[in-house]
């Protein structure tokens, strides 16, 4: 295997490095990808012998390559147009999509139309682009391997092939599982960022305790299993230990169930169709209790928006995406409170047209552009 990781100084990114650490045997790293954390990107991009690493941000490229100047190491790639050529025309044999947001689509994109196998982390950029993303796989033969550990644990209850009725979707509930709307008027950022559960990046973990997580990932798993949306059923399961579940047309449903721990789904990801042995924390079935409910999607409404917008297509999901990316950045700097993220989707939705059908990247890109345009304005004249 012969491996990109975009992403790479992310929570995924550092989740690969761990396992890449326990089977280095199996894996060449041609590239690691990050956005301004140059030091630690070299760091890994030492340890790992990569050929290269790439830094969206030329600033941060630069002062990497004023300091390491005359050193051995990989070669320094500076700017978001030099990543994507490098990644075109690279050895790569396995793409790991682990860039944060919309960032992630062109890059995917790219990786896609040479052929590579996609393992992918980046959710936005099947919701933003779906229809695009699965044609382009389709007309390169490229595999899309997802990552997230409840796509993950569908992919591998659908390894026979077999047809299924319903994808349960399991869910925390997030930090503020239970809570009312009044509630959670004046919950702050740092309540926000505890997950309950898992280790994650900022802004994932804002979309857990919105429960946009979720909702993204009903549209994400529509072009992922090609589920139709009234197939696609979410459920609270606070313990995160059953990672989702597939019922089959007899009725029977499995479910693919371990410690929350983000190296096993990466893994499996790495290895498929073989399984890798990795060093996680012992899970032990005697006594535990697990529970399940339905989400309250009156208090936690953008996990019914997404769905909404799912439903609705064309650039609907674009739109929800871009909104919501605006809305928890202005939440995590303090700009709007934290039920200002779902009014804010809300509203851009229901000004702009989304029933619009996106034709070409461009065409995602500029619907992405005007979203966030409409929610900046939005919060700005809100909170005047």
């Amino acid at each position: 295997m012969r491996l990109v990781i975009l992403g790479a100084t992310g929570s995924i990114g550092q989740s690969a490095y761990s396992v890449w650490e326990q089977h280095r045997d199996e894996v060449t790293v041609e590239g690691l990808v990050a956005h301004r954390e140059n030091e630690r990107l070299w760091g890994m991009g030492t340890a790992m012998n990569a050929r290269w690493v790439g830094l969206a941000d030329k600033e941060s490229a630069q002062q990497l390559e004023r300091a390491h100047r005359g050193e051995p190491g990989p070669k320094i790639v500076a700017g978001k147009e030099a990543i994507l050529e490098a990644l075109g025309v690279c050895d790569a044999t396995h793409v790991l999509a682990a860039m944060s947001g919309f960032a992630g689509l062109e890059p995917t994109m790219t990786a896609l139309a040479r052929g590579r196998k996609v393992l992918l982390a980046n959710k936005e950029t099947l919701v933003a682009a779906g229809d695009l993303v699965r044609a382009k796989a389709d007309q390169s033969g490229a595999d899309i391997v997802p990552v997230d550990s409840e796509h993950s644990a569908i992919f591998q209850c659908l390894a026979l092939n077999q047809p299924f009725r319903r994808i349960v979707l399991t869910c925390s509930g997030g930090p503020f599982r239970g809570w009312r709307s009044d509630e959670l008027a004046e919950v702050t950022v740092e309540q926000a960022l505890r997950h309950p559960n898992w280790s994650m990046g900022p802004k994932i973990t804002i979309d857990s305790a919105t429960l946009m997580n979720k909702g993204l990932e009903i549209i994400e798993a529509h072009y992922l299993f090609r589920a139709s949306y009234d197939a696609i059923d979410v459920v609270i399961h606070p313990e995160s230990v059953v990672h989702s579940l597939v019922e089959f047309v007899d009725g029977a449903t499995m479910a693919q169930c371990g410690y929350p721990d983000m190296r096993v789904p990466i893994a499996v990801a790495m290895a498929w169709p073989q399984r890798w042995t990795l060093d996680v924390p012992d899970f032990g079935w005697t006594g535990r209790t697990l529970h399940f409910e339905a989400p309250d999607t009156g208090t936690f409404r953008l996990l019914r928006l997404a769905r909404a917008a799912g439903i609705t297509g064309g650039a609907a999901p674009a739109i929800l995406n871009a909104a919501n990316e605006v809305a928890v950045a202005s939440f995590l700097a303090g700009r709007i409170r934290f039920l200002d993220i779902a009014d804010t989707v809300e509203e851009t939705l229901n000004t702009l047209r989304g029933d619009d059908t996106l034709t070409s990247v461009e065409q995602v890109i500029e619907t992405d552009k005007r979203a966030r345009a409409q929610a900046d304005m939005l919060i700005s004249r809100r909170h005047k």
